[in-house]
Protein backbone atom coordinates (compact mmCIF):
# COMPACT_ATOMS: atom_id res chain seq x y z
CA UNK A 1 0.00 0.00 0.00
CA UNK A 2 1.36 3.42 -0.96
CA UNK A 3 1.30 6.06 1.77
CA UNK A 4 -0.26 9.27 0.42
CA UNK A 5 1.10 12.65 1.44
CA UNK A 6 -0.04 16.15 0.59
CA UNK A 7 1.96 17.82 -2.15
CA UNK A 8 1.93 21.61 -2.02
CA UNK A 9 4.70 23.36 -3.95
CA UNK A 10 5.78 26.39 -1.94
CA UNK A 11 3.97 25.07 1.15
CA UNK A 12 5.11 25.25 4.73
CA UNK A 13 5.13 22.01 6.72
CA UNK A 14 5.76 20.79 10.27
CA UNK A 15 7.57 17.45 10.57
CA UNK A 16 8.37 14.90 13.26
CA UNK A 17 11.12 12.42 12.39
CA UNK A 18 12.11 9.61 14.78
CA UNK A 19 14.95 7.19 15.19
CA UNK A 20 13.96 3.53 15.21
CA UNK A 21 15.49 3.13 18.67
CA UNK A 22 13.67 5.69 20.82
CA UNK A 23 16.19 5.12 23.64
CA UNK A 24 19.09 6.22 21.43
CA UNK A 25 20.91 9.55 21.62
CA UNK A 26 22.39 9.21 18.15
CA UNK A 27 21.06 12.49 16.76
CA UNK A 28 22.72 14.66 19.38
CA UNK A 29 25.81 12.42 19.64
CA UNK A 30 26.34 12.76 15.89
CA UNK A 31 24.96 16.28 15.37
CA UNK A 32 27.81 17.19 12.97
CA UNK A 33 26.84 14.31 10.65
CA UNK A 34 23.20 15.42 10.76
CA UNK A 35 24.15 19.03 9.99
CA UNK A 36 26.32 17.86 7.08
CA UNK A 37 23.46 15.75 5.71
CA UNK A 38 20.98 18.64 5.92
CA UNK A 39 23.47 21.07 4.35
CA UNK A 40 24.18 18.72 1.45
CA UNK A 41 20.49 18.05 0.71
CA UNK A 42 19.57 21.72 1.10
CA UNK A 43 22.23 22.71 -1.47
CA UNK A 44 20.87 20.28 -4.06
CA UNK A 45 17.18 20.56 -3.20
CA UNK A 46 16.60 23.95 -1.54
CA UNK A 47 14.12 24.59 1.25
CA UNK A 48 13.85 27.26 3.94
CA UNK A 49 14.22 26.18 7.56
CA UNK A 50 11.67 28.13 9.59
CA UNK A 51 12.37 26.22 12.82
CA UNK A 52 14.18 23.04 13.85
CA UNK A 53 15.01 21.21 17.05
CA UNK A 54 17.07 18.06 17.36
CA UNK A 55 16.59 15.91 20.44
CA UNK A 56 18.54 12.71 21.15
CA UNK A 57 16.10 10.36 19.37
CA UNK A 58 13.77 12.58 17.34
CA UNK A 59 13.51 15.97 15.73
CA UNK A 60 10.89 18.48 14.72
CA UNK A 61 11.21 20.90 11.84
CA UNK A 62 9.18 23.52 10.02
CA UNK A 63 10.18 24.00 6.39
CA UNK A 64 8.95 26.14 3.52
CA UNK A 65 9.49 24.56 0.12
CA UNK A 66 10.28 26.39 -3.12
CA UNK A 67 7.31 27.60 -5.15
CA UNK A 68 7.81 25.00 -7.87
CA UNK A 69 8.57 22.03 -5.62
CA UNK A 70 6.50 20.19 -3.04
CA UNK A 71 8.60 17.04 -2.60
CA UNK A 72 9.57 17.07 1.07
CA UNK A 73 9.53 13.24 1.20
CA UNK A 74 12.50 13.07 -1.16
CA UNK A 75 14.38 15.60 0.97
CA UNK A 76 13.79 13.59 4.17
CA UNK A 77 14.82 10.38 2.41
CA UNK A 78 18.06 12.00 1.27
CA UNK A 79 18.78 13.51 4.71
CA UNK A 80 18.21 10.13 6.37
CA UNK A 81 20.41 8.37 3.81
CA UNK A 82 23.25 10.90 4.04
CA UNK A 83 23.20 10.82 7.84
CA UNK A 84 23.16 7.02 7.87
CA UNK A 85 26.09 6.82 5.45
CA UNK A 86 28.00 9.41 7.47
CA UNK A 87 28.10 7.34 10.65
CA UNK A 88 29.48 3.93 11.53
CA UNK A 89 27.13 0.99 11.37
CA UNK A 90 25.71 -0.05 14.75
CA UNK A 91 22.97 -2.32 13.55
CA UNK A 92 22.12 -5.46 11.69
CA UNK A 93 19.27 -4.60 9.36
CA UNK A 94 16.33 -6.89 8.75
CA UNK A 95 16.21 -8.48 5.28
CA UNK A 96 13.41 -6.15 4.10
CA UNK A 97 15.49 -3.09 4.95
CA UNK A 98 18.71 -4.54 3.48
CA UNK A 99 16.92 -5.11 0.14
CA UNK A 100 16.03 -1.40 0.09
CA UNK A 101 19.50 -0.29 1.18
CA UNK A 102 18.11 0.90 4.53
CA UNK A 103 19.60 0.59 7.98
CA UNK A 104 17.87 0.25 11.34
CA UNK A 105 18.56 3.86 12.30
CA UNK A 106 15.30 5.57 11.32
CA UNK A 107 11.62 4.87 11.63
CA UNK A 108 10.56 4.37 8.05
CA UNK A 109 7.90 7.05 8.00
CA UNK A 110 7.64 10.54 9.43
CA UNK A 111 4.74 12.73 10.42
CA UNK A 112 3.89 15.91 8.53
CA UNK A 113 1.32 18.65 8.89
CA UNK A 114 0.73 21.35 6.31
CA UNK A 115 0.70 24.77 7.97
CA UNK A 116 -2.65 26.49 7.36
CA UNK A 117 -2.12 30.09 8.43
CA UNK A 118 0.05 32.44 10.51
CA UNK A 119 -1.45 31.29 13.81
CA UNK A 120 -0.85 27.63 12.92
CA UNK A 121 2.72 28.51 11.94
CA UNK A 122 3.38 30.32 15.23
CA UNK A 123 1.95 27.42 17.25
CA UNK A 124 4.21 24.93 15.49
CA UNK A 125 7.34 27.12 15.75
CA UNK A 126 6.61 27.52 19.48
CA UNK A 127 6.14 23.75 19.79
CA UNK A 128 9.49 23.13 18.09
CA UNK A 129 11.27 25.51 20.44
CA UNK A 130 9.62 24.33 23.66
CA UNK A 131 10.15 20.64 22.90
CA UNK A 132 13.42 20.20 24.87
CA UNK A 133 11.64 21.66 27.93
CA UNK A 134 8.62 19.41 27.36
CA UNK A 135 10.90 16.35 27.37
CA UNK A 136 12.78 17.51 30.47
CA UNK A 137 16.20 18.06 28.88
CA UNK A 138 16.37 21.71 30.00
CA UNK A 139 14.29 24.15 32.01
CA UNK A 140 14.72 27.01 29.51
CA UNK A 141 14.29 26.45 25.80
CA UNK A 142 17.27 28.72 25.11
CA UNK A 143 19.53 26.32 27.06
CA UNK A 144 19.13 23.59 24.41
CA UNK A 145 22.00 23.79 21.93
CA UNK A 146 20.34 22.00 19.01
CA UNK A 147 17.52 24.43 18.28
CA UNK A 148 16.71 27.24 15.89
CA UNK A 149 15.54 29.22 18.92
CA UNK A 150 19.03 30.77 18.99
CA UNK A 151 18.43 32.36 15.57
CA UNK A 152 15.16 33.86 16.86
CA UNK A 153 16.98 35.21 19.94
CA UNK A 154 19.83 36.72 17.84
CA UNK A 155 17.27 38.49 15.62
CA UNK A 156 15.51 39.85 18.68
CA UNK A 157 12.23 38.05 17.92
CA UNK A 158 12.17 36.47 21.39
CA UNK A 159 14.18 36.80 24.58
CA UNK A 160 16.44 34.10 26.06
CA UNK A 161 13.91 33.61 28.87
CA UNK A 162 11.02 33.00 26.44
CA UNK A 163 8.31 30.74 27.92
CA UNK A 164 9.97 30.33 31.30
CA UNK A 165 9.57 31.61 34.81
CA UNK A 166 7.10 30.88 37.57
CA UNK A 167 4.66 33.51 36.32
CA UNK A 168 4.41 31.93 32.86
CA UNK A 169 4.30 28.17 32.41
CA UNK A 170 3.72 27.08 28.82
CA UNK A 171 1.24 24.30 28.22
CA UNK A 172 2.09 22.10 25.24
CA UNK A 173 0.05 23.22 22.26
CA UNK A 174 -0.70 26.59 23.84
CA UNK A 175 0.17 29.59 21.70
CA UNK A 176 2.46 32.15 23.26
Amino acid sequence: MRYRRAKAPGGTFFFTVNLADRSSALLTERIAALRDAVRMVKQRHPFHIVAWVVLPEHMHAVWTLPGEDGDYSMRWMLIKQAFSKGIESRDVARASKRRKGEREIWQRRFWEHQIRDDIDLQCHVDYVHINPVKHGYVTRASDWAYSSIHRYIRRGDISPDWACGPERQLEVGERL
